[in-house]
């Protein structure tokens, strides 16, 4: 099961803030100035990390930690169903 928590705690590594800045509902790009490269190691560590692949359309739906949150559950899911 995927756990927010350990989600909030690899994002704020990979974009070097404290987790406390992590909030669900936070923008990474507007409130957390993220640009694309960072953006895009995100993805990076997070289908690593579950052994997923995140299609491009899921990609943008990724703008808070609750959305990513929510596409990794979908997408794990349907990987578990697979």
């Amino acid at each position: 099961m995927l756990d927010k928590e350990e989600l909030r705690a690899v994002v704020a590594q990979v974009l070097d803030v404290d987790v406390a800045e992590v909030t669900d509902h936070v923008r990474f790009i507007d409130d957390l100035e993220v640009d694309s490269l960072m953006a895009l190691e995100i993805v990076v560590v997070l289908e690593k990390k579950y052994g997923i692949k995140l299609p491009e359309s899921d990609l943008k739906q990724i703008t808070t930690l609750q959305s990513a949150y929510d596409v990794l559950l979908a997408r794990l899911a349907t990987a578990q169903a697979a």
